[in-house]
Order: structure tokens, then sequence, then C-alpha cells
């Protein structure tokens, strides 16, 4: 059994709008990425964490400017793809349409990510597993308590696509099956997590949303691996293979921007992926030069090295990718140098930049603001879903929410999503002065 690029790439929109007629410039996959990039979920990953504190350093990475990174090397690596596939593509499909698929999941490939990155993810987790201890989730289902004890952020940037963005709980964003196919890096639910050892403790799709990920399954024509559990589109092995790239590279540059990485030994790393291959220019810049100007000439010919080896790796796994074997991601596939390269900057920076000062302190803090905010809401929504009335301060608290409040005909587990979508969505800086304000601390 073999997926098919017809219906893999689909222009058909979830939601009511199914239209796919093209104005002068711009398909439906422009569209799509259009849709993402002005969306106010898109905006607010400017305020949000990558690695380090966002008001900390002006030249390290937020979660946008990474996402506009993995955007522009997912366009690269889609439109390479697209060019090597073009007599076997549908008729609909050029080479720069599915560059600009893979670009836009990448561009929408955090948004789903809470207030401090990683370590907001695992603060929402370890909330509702003392939530659980306490009887809070008393009377879900056991699928229902699994999304929450296992929070996880491309579940919720599911949610945020097809439900929330734009056309609230009508399609959302409404973009292409093809794009949200290329967005789902893990098209399973949390239950699959006790049965898939390989799935690496991700899940890509709340019960909330699970009627909606079986119509993209069946859109696509995506291979059904077990209940509520399906093979990954081939292009979001582009989009992944992206955000590794960006990962690795740039994330040693904020290595040395905050003086945790020497630059001698990046410099290393890529001169053994590349192989002599240097600019020019780069000879041309004495050791005077900042080791930031010097690593970004470097930088843009170790992606292009990368974007080559990644797309002809796609092309040789294709069989597999499209009868939904093959085994793990296209990095691990590269040829060895190019392996090593990413996975050797991967390994540096979870040794040595995950692990400085400032991200440890950033961490704690992270478990400190959003334990204040999630008691707060989760316990004046289960005061509400309790009935019976609410005191004066959870009242004031559900008015926060504004048109997120619960309603008296929503279950438990709506109301507590709704509450995830509200912290959730913030950004760092609006969590910490919410978090703040409510415990009656004083701002600054």
């Amino acid at each position: 059994m073999s997926m098919s690029w017809d219906t893999l790439l689909t222009r058909e929109r979830l939601g009511k709008s199914s239209a796919t007629q093209e104005e002068l410039a711009r398909t439906p996959f422009h569209k799509d990425h259009d849709r993402v990039v002005f969306s106010g979920a898109f905006r607010r990953l400017g305020k949000k964490t990558q690695v380090h504190p966002v008001d900390e350093n002006d030249h390290v990475h937020t979660r946008l400017t990474h996402s506009l990174e993995v955007g522009c090397v997912g366009r690269s690596l889609g439109t390479r793809v697209g060019e090597y596939l073009n007599d076997v593509t549908p008729e609909w499909i050029n080479p720069e349409d599915i560059g600009v698929i893979v670009q836009a999941a990448c561009l929408a490939h955090d948004i789903g990510n809470p207030p401090f990155g990683h370590s907001g993810e695992d603060a929402i987790r370890h909330f509702f597993h003392e939530a659980a201890e306490k009887g809070m989730l008393d009377g879900l289902s056991d699928a229902e308590k699994s999304d929450l004890l296992n929070f996880e952020g491309n579940a919720q940037g599911l949610r945020i696509l097809t439900q929330l963005e734009y056309h609230l709980f009508d399609g959302g964003m409404r973009l292409t099956y093809a794009t949200l196919g290329a967005y789902l890096k893990y098209p399973w639910t949390s239950l699959s997590l006790k049965d898939n050892p390989a799935n690496k403790g991700k899940f890509g799709c709340n019960q909330s949303e699970l009627e909606i990920m079986r119509g993209i399954a069946d859109k696509l024509g995506l291979i059904k691996l077990s209940d509520d559990t399906w093979c990954r589109h081939p292009l979001v092995y582009l989009m992944e293979a992206a955000d590794d790239i960006c990962y690795a590279l740039l994330d040693l540059e904020d290595g040395l921007e905050m003086n945790i990485l020497p630059y001698k030994e990046v410099e290393a790393l890529m001169f053994e992926l590349l192989q002599g291959d240097i600019p020019d220019t780069y000879w041309r810049i004495n050791d005077t030069g900042t080791g930031r100007r010097k690593l970004s000439m470097l930088r843009g010919k170790a992606i292009d090295h990368l974007v080559t080896a990644t797309a002809r790796t796609f092309m040789e796994k294709q069989d597999d990718i499209l009868n939904g074997r093959l085994q793990g991601d296209l990095v691990e596939h590269l040829p060895e140098r190019a392996r090593k390269c990413v996975l050797t900057a991967k390994n540096m920076a979870r040794e040595r930049i995950f692990n400085s000062r400032n991200k440890t302190l950033l961490e704690v803090g992270a478990y400190s603001v959003l334990e204040e905010l999630l008691s707060a809401f989760c316990s004046a929504v289960h005061q509400f879903h309790q009935g019976g009335g609410l005191n004066y301060k959870n009242q004031r608290v559900i008015d926060l929410m504004e048109y997120r409040a619960p309603q008296a005909d929503w279950s438990l587990y709506e109301c507590y999503m709704r509450v995830v979508d509200f912290i959730g969505g913030m950004t760092d800086r609006y969590a910490i002065t919410m978090a703040q304000q409510i415990s009656g601390r004083p701002l600054g």
C-alpha cells in the first residue's frame, strides 16, 4: 500500500470554505502561508522563549525568529524536492508550491508552544498531575486525562490551526489539507504513547480535535497504522529536517552570543562539514571581526550543504516514505558528514547551552508562573462546573477569560481546554505579569 501525491497535495480546505480558485500570483498554498503569518498566535511567538529569556539579549532567537528561519530552510527543501518530483506530482502543482507548503508548515511548527518553551510544556503537565491527585480530573475519560497529563505543544498547535484562529471552532484558519498534513509531525493521539515506543513521547492530536484528525487523514490518504494512528505525510520529513538544521546550527549562534561556546569550537564543526568549501569573503575578515559576522559566512554554506544532502536523502528514501515504512527521521539517514554535523551540534547545544545558569533560572521560574495561573483558573472553572454558584474571587477570575469563559453546557474537559488555550497562548512577559497581578505581588 502506498500513498499518492495526487491526494497528498490536495488543494481542498478544512472548513466550510472549500474553494480552490487561485488569485493572480497566489495559489491556495500561498494563502495558507499568509494566513499563518497574519495570525495572532504566530505574532505572539515574537515574545516567547526559544532557548534564552527573550528580553536578555536582542540577538538571541525567539520562537518567531526561529520559525521564520525554519520556514526559509523548509521552502528551499520543499522546492528542491519538488523539482526532483516534477514528473510524478499532479498537474496543478509546481516545485514552488511544494516549497510554500513546507514553508507554511514550518512557520506553524511551534505555534502551539506555551510560554517559556519546553519547560512551559512540562510545567503544564506537572500541574495537571498534581491536580489529578486532588481529584480535579475526576469524571474525565482516560483519553481526556491523557491529553492534560501529557500536554503537548504539537497537539495544541493543531487545535490553534483548526479551531482557535480566525473561524473559532469552525475550521480555524481553514488551511488546505496538504498544509495541515505537512504540519502534523505526530499524527496520533496521546493514548498511542503507551503502545508506540518510537513516538518519542509526543503526539499531535487532542481528543477535542480527533474528528478533524480523522478527516485530514482520510482526505490525504494517510496510511492507518492502528486505531487513531496514521503514518506521516511525506512533507513532514522535510519540515522536521528544516527544524533540525536550524535548531542545530542557529542554537550555536545563541551560544556564541551568550558567551557559552568558544568560536573556534563552532568553526571547527563547520569546517568539517564544508571540507574546504569556504566563502572567499570569510578569509578577508581578520581576527578582530566579531564571531557573529564570521559565523554568518559559514552558516549560509553549511545550510546549503545540509539542504542538498537532505533533499537527496528524501528521494533515496521516497518509496519507504510513501509506504509509511521509514524508520526515524531524515537526519538519521543523511550521509555521514552531514548527519554528524547536525547531531554533534544538537548534542553540543543540549549539553552546554541548555544547561546554562540563565536557562535553568528560566525553567524554574516557568513552573512558578504557570502553576500560579493554572491553579487560579482551573480552580475557578472546576468550581463553576461543580455547580452551586461561584465565590466572588473565582467569578472575577473567570471574567478574565472573556469569550473563553466556560458555559453551563460544557464538559469539564472542555472547560480545562479553554483554560489551556488562554494560558498557553500568552507570551512570556504577559504570563509573568498576570501571575504577579493575581497573586498580589507588586509589578517590576
